[in-house]
């Protein structure tokens, strides 16, 4: 803080006279091996601050000379030169842009690294042979504007020290570090708009690849920590999960180097996000080339550039084997007119002899104040280099350089023009550059953000910084070396809403010899394919999950489903649990062999009861017949008849009247038989005591008995029965839930209440049948038929006791195959043990139908 104060005072400290500087201990030190400051005098400089190589500094030491200061890694020193030098010998050679004005450059190399950029600014504004800002001794410096490309550590320190002056500040980097706080550097601008593409574009690319288990790399400074604090949270919710996100050191520092290494060699995350400047992209090529390429886990990387310039490409290019093993894509501005190919030739065009021969480099030693590097001035003559391969060197990164420059002219070109509209000069005046001051520009630089914002496809976002629609580049190197950025896809933003429109051609994609054609799976799981939703691991990121099959009745139809999805009620899930299909409608029918089973046992019994009937009515004078009360035999007969067929009402699909007519039918016609039952058992008792000498019972004789109870017990189940009907009236109902896979089609009780009280009352009736039989049936007497209701009625009370539990346990048609079936059996029950010793005797002994042969069984009983 204390430095920083101190510069300050030293900047703002009024101009020196020219003279004589003495000290008393003079500061000697060595020559430095390394160029890089590259000059050109002009009526006007332009001047830029480059980074292209990286050093390894040593503390500065006073009390002994400082022998091998710092070590160079210099990897492509003339990459951002060369557009200067043709850009600005270009504009010289236009006469009517600047007539009778010359630009001249003086461009710094900064190595990254803030004491030679604090060194740099000093330089720039002195106008002396010493670093002393503000003593004019020697040439002039007329110092225009300052172009850079510098980190958001050194953004700081160079607006604050070029804003004491107004001069401008023009960025043409890749890696954007506009401040949000505009105003605070109100002399800063940039000729073109943000080239980092949202952090959701990023994510949207990682989404379409499935790329979900990913690392992260970004520079060892503020931009780079602001990067991850920004974009880890954004991607984490849309269902990014990372691996890593790890800092790349500066080349100094070996231990981190070797932390994030072992990172990048041991993981097996295929999909790694950078953001990269051009000392990252170095440190992390080099990382690259230094890991074993025979280990299998290091192949089919994708590398995700967040921004990447041509320069850094070629690192990539020249260091990493991309053909084979990797995948490098970034994102580039729709806003650059250019093809985006790279000739490696270029790169020793520019490193090679034309390079090394347009400048003629020194180094001066003078007493105070001594400056770091040599200073290389253009030779006045060299020879042009062809057309072609100039357009050629512009079309690469350094586009943005020339493109820059070629904006500072124009601008300077209006300045001039403006004052002399000002001054109304007289014919024949020449402008002099003492007429425009660098802080004149800045009106004309605001108004040319303006329009060049109107005229470049670009738009201002949320914050007001300008920003454009992006091109999703794949940078493929062919087998002739020649490489080439291959556009396959692009984002934009959605002219209604704020999202991001994303689209991308995979065909266009051209993937590197190792990952057959395909992009590589960079996911902590397997997916989970359709039938099998992600169950997360507890205690583990998001991305690292289970398969679970779904349940039933729920599907999912894409993989890595986050849920299963519930068919809807008229289908099911298939056995895979990937598809709904439509749910079988099922009832007891007559196609099927239980419903035709029982179809034709009901017919077959009813054939047999009317038999009976039919016996009974012919035989009907005879003794057997006449000794029970012949006319309720006829009624039990015709209601077993009758409940035999009632079964029919069960089977086929549930319709209206049908749901109408089983329950009530079968209610009514089984009270009819019982009641006829519990009338016959009660006629025998009644008949037994009217024998005895004085008995009352004699006047009960009679059919006006057995009518009453048979209507009266059967009246009550009718009143209930007509009741139900009023309440709630069965209904045919399909049942979509019972059973998996299938619509049950069957009849709705309505009131389950009136079901089971009618179902109650009959076995009232039965029960009370029973128990007057089962006391009755050792009364005396051939035409006894108490003993027989009694074994009749424990068969009907058996059926119908289990088929309640049998019943509420059973669902669809087999529960009216229960009902139908315990029918079926309790009538044939009564049918059987009542009916067919009377039929045996009306049929095969005829003989003990007489009346004399019953008296002897009697007198023999007695």
């Amino acid at each position: 803080m204390i430095c920083e104060i101190l510069l300050l005072l030293l900047l703002l400290v009024s101009h020196f006279p020219c003279g004589t500087m003495v000290t008393k201990c003079p500061l000697h030190v060595q020559k430095e091996e390394e160029h890089f400051n590259y000059y050109k005098p002009g009526d006007f400089l332009i001047s830029g601050i480059i980074s292209t190589s990286s050093t390894i500094f040593k503390p500065y030491i006073f009390f002994k000379p400082p022998s091998n200061k710092f070590q160079s890694i210099q990897m492509m020193s003339f990459g951002h030169i060369l557009p200067f030098f043709f850009a600005i010998h270009e504009i010289n050679q236009n006469p009517r842009l600047l007539p009778n004005i010359t630009l001249g450059y003086s461009i710094y190399e900064n190595y990254f690294n803030a004491r030679i950029t604090h060194d740099v600014i000093m330089d720039l504004l002195s106008r002396g042979q010493e670093n002393v800002p503000n003593y004019r001794c020697g040439k002039q410096k007329n110092l225009l504007a300052v172009l850079e490309a510098t980190n958001s550590e050194l953004f700081n320190s160079i607006s604050t020290m070029l804003g004491i002056y107004k001069i401008p500040q023009i960025s043409y980097g890749v890696i954007s570090h506009i401040p949000e706080q505009k105003h605070h550097f109100p002399f800063f601008y940039r000729v073109s708009p943000k080239q980092e593409p949202p952090h959701l574009a990023i994510v949207k690319l990682l989404l379409h690849f499935r790329w979900t288990w990913i690392g992260l790399a970004a520079p060892d400074n503020e931009s780079g920590e602001k990067f991850r604090r920004n974009f880890m949270p954004e991607a984490v919710r849309k269902g990014v999960c990372f691996a890593f996100s790890e800092s790349l050191p500066k080349l100094q520092y070996e231990g981190a180097k070797k932390h994030i290494f072992q990172y990048f060699r041991d993981t097996k995350v295929k999909s790694i996000v950078c953001q990269l400047n051009f000392e990252a992209t170095l440190i992390l090529a080099m990382m690259i080339r230094n890991i074993d390429h025979s280990e299998i886990q290091f192949a089919e990387r994708v590398w995700i550039a967040t921004v990447l310039a041509d320069i850094s490409v070629r690192f990539f290019y020249q260091i990493v084997n991309l053909q084979h093993n990797h995948l490098l894509l970034s994102f580039s501005t729709q806003t650059k007119k250019k093809t985006q190919y790279y000739d490696f030739n270029l790169y020793y065009f520019a490193n090679g002899q034309f390079g090394k021969t347009v400048f003629q480099c020194s180094y001066s030693s003078p007493l105070l104040s001594k400056k770091v590097w040599n200073t290389c001035l253009e030779k006045e003559t060299w020879e042009i280099p062809p057309q072609d391969l100039v357009e050629r060197i512009l079309s690469e990164d350094g586009s943005s350089i020339s493109t820059t420059i070629q904006v500072v002219a124009r601008i300077l070109s209006a300045a001039f023009s403006s004052q002399i509209s000002k001054r109304k000069l007289h014919v024949g005046d020449h402008p002099t550059p003492h007429m425009i001051q660098p802080w004149q520009l800045h009106p004309f630089l605001r108004n040319f953000q303006i329009y060049n914002l109107s005229v470049n496809d670009a738009y201002l976002d949320e914050a007001g910084i300008p920003v454009a629609d992006f091109d999703i580049i794949d940078w493929a190197v062919f087998p002739n070396k020649s490489a080439a950025g291959v556009k396959i896809g692009n984002i934009g933003k959605e002219e209604v809403s704020s999202d991001i429109k994303f689209s991308i051609n995979e065909n266009a994609i051209i993937w590197p010899s190792s990952f057959n054609q395909k992009a590589p799976f960079s996911r902590c799981t397997k997916n989970c394919f359709p039938g099998y939703t992600k169950l997360t691991r507890e205690g583990e990121p998001v991305c690292c999950y289970d398969c679970s099959p779904c349940m039933e009745g729920t599907i999912s139809t894409q993989e890595d489903a986050a849920h299963c999805e519930k068919c809807p009620d008229e289908e099911y899930s298939n056995k895979k649990r990937d598809q709904c299909v439509p749910k079988v409608e099922t009832f007891l029918s007559y196609k099927e062999i239980l419903g035709l089973i029982l179809a034709i046992a009901a017919f077959f019994l009813s054939l047999n009861t009317a038999l009976v009937l039919g016996i009974f009515i012919k035989y009907r004078e005879t003794p057997i017949v006449k000794a029970n009360n012949r006319d309720l035999t006829y009624i039990l007969l015709v209601s077993l008849l009758l409940s035999f067929l009632t079964s029919l009402l069960f089977i086929g699909q549930p319709k209206k009247v049908t749901c109408l007519l089983q329950q009530i039918t079968f209610s009514v016609v089984f009270s009819v038989a019982v009641s006829s039952l519990l009338a016959k058992t009660i006629m025998v008792v009644v008949a037994f005591l009217a024998t005895k000498p004085g008995s009352r019972m004699r006047k009960w004789l009679g059919k006006s008995l057995a009518n009453s109870i048979v209507l009266s017990c059967s009246g009550v189940q009718v009143g209930i029965c007509t009741t139900w009907l009023g309440i709630s009236p069965p209904f045919p109902h399909s049942d979509l839930h019972s059973q998996p896979g299938k619509i049950l089609l069957q009849c709705n009780e309505g009131s389950i209440t009136m079901f089971y009280t009618a179902l109650g009352y009959m076995s009232f009736l039965a029960a009370i049948c029973f128990f007057v039989a089962f006391l009755a049936r050792k009364l005396p007497g051939t035409f006894n038929e108490a003993k027989w209701i009694t074994f009749s009625m424990l068969v009907f009370c058996s059926v119908w006791v289990s088929f309640v539990p049998t019943y509420l346990s059973t669902k669809g048609k087999y529960m009216v195959a229960v009902q139908n079936f315990s029918i079926l059996a309790s009538s044939l029950g009564l049918l059987g043990c009542i009916f067919v010793p009377k039929c045996y005797i009306l049929i095969l002994r005829p003989d003990m139908n007489t009346k004399e042969h019953l008296m002897i069984k009697t007198n023999e009983g007695s």
